[in-house]
Formats: C-alpha cells, structure tokens, sequence
C-alpha cells in the first residue's frame, strides 16, 4: 500500500493491515512524529522511519514514539531492504511472546485485537480498546497521561485528562473483579497508569 498523505495512510491502516510501514516525516498533511503513535495505536505493524531530517533529536524523538528504526535519506537501497527484513524478523519472532498479554485471568491479544475475561470474550469501544492497547504495550510501566491521551485521541487532547478517567473507569467495570479497588489498572497520581502484569 502506498498513501499520500497521513489522513489516507491513517485510513487505509484499518482495512490493509500491513505488517512494516515505511512512514515519512515529512507528509504534505501532518509532520509524521505526530502519526507515528496514531500508527502503533491501531497497528502492529512496525514502523521504519524514512526521513531527509539529519538531526540526532529527530532520530530519538522517532525511536522514543515506537519507531523500530530511522533511515537518514538519502540512503542506499540495498541497506533500506536490509532493515526491513530485519524489522519483519523481529516482528515474526516477537508476535507470539509479546503480542499477547495475560494478567489476572484477563487475556489481551494485540494482534486479533480482542479481550477475554475467564475466557468469554469482552467487548470494548474503540477508545478502551485503544487505551487497553497501549498499556498493554507496555506491561508493568507507567505509561504518562499525555503518552495515553497522544496515543488514543491524538496530539491535540493531551490534556483532556478527563477523558482517561472516564475511559478507565468504564475498563476496569468491564475487566476488574472489584472496580472499586483495581489490580489491574492501577494509577499513579499525577502521572499516569499502569497495566499490572503478572509476576
């Protein structure tokens, strides 16, 4: 697949599905660090950033959002493709371990993109869902309330807390035994959640 423009990439991610996206920066429609956590929230594809920017800060910036690696253009073609089968490799060789997650009898599957409480399955919205993923993503961690709010609703609701902990509540009534005193989806005031995993 190929897109233009963020708005048409971001579109089509739902419905191909590709396993490596090769995102560049520089998009005609929105700067590319602002999609690449748009990208990792509604795929697991891994994302090789393709970009003219030379600047080290751009390249952590990059790495830091999720990118598995930065190609500095102009670059040499045989050393893109080498990257890429690198990419696909560790995606194949992590998919099974870390895109599918089990804490407290509650299974998160990033890849088929569904939840199972006890083994039935639980239907979520596509902003818990998003949420859900995320924290997923990184289990035990602290993910930061902007980090969250960046992810699922974009750059520019980074400080609707609120929005969180209406998300969050409405999670754990679907996924927490005793909502009222959460293990699975724990706060760290002021900063942000975190997704128990199982020790």
């Amino acid at each position: 697949m190929e897109a233009e423009t963020a708005r048409e990439a971001l579109g089509r991610l739902d419905t191909e599905r590709p396993e490596l996206v090769l995102l560049d920066l520089g998009l005609p429609d929105r700067d590319g660090l602002e999609i690449l956590p748009l990208i990792l929230a509604r795929s697991t594809a891994r994302v090789l950033v393709v970009s003219a920017r030379e600047a080290t800060e751009e390249k952590v910036a990059a790495l830091d959002l999720g990118a598995d690696d930065f190609v500095t253009k102009p670059f040499d073609t045989d050393e893109l493709l080498a990257r890429v089968r690198v990419a696909l490799r560790q995606r194949l060789a992590g998919s099974a371990p870390t895109r599918v997650l089990t804490v407290d009898g509650i299974e998160v599957d990033l890849v088929a993109r569904h939840v199972q409480r006890g083994g039935a399955e639980v239907h979520l919205t596509p902003k818990e869902w998003g949420l859900l993923a995320e924290l997923a993503r990184h289990p035990g961690r602290v993910v930061t309330h902007a980090q969250l709010l960046r992810t699922v609703w974009g750059p520019a609701h980074e400080q609707d807390v609120e929005y969180l902990r209406v998300t969050v509540r409405s999670l754990r009534a679907k996924l927490e035994s005793e909502p009222a005193v959460p293990k699975l989806i724990t706060n760290e005031p002021g900063v942000g959640y975190r997704l128990m995993a199982d020790a």
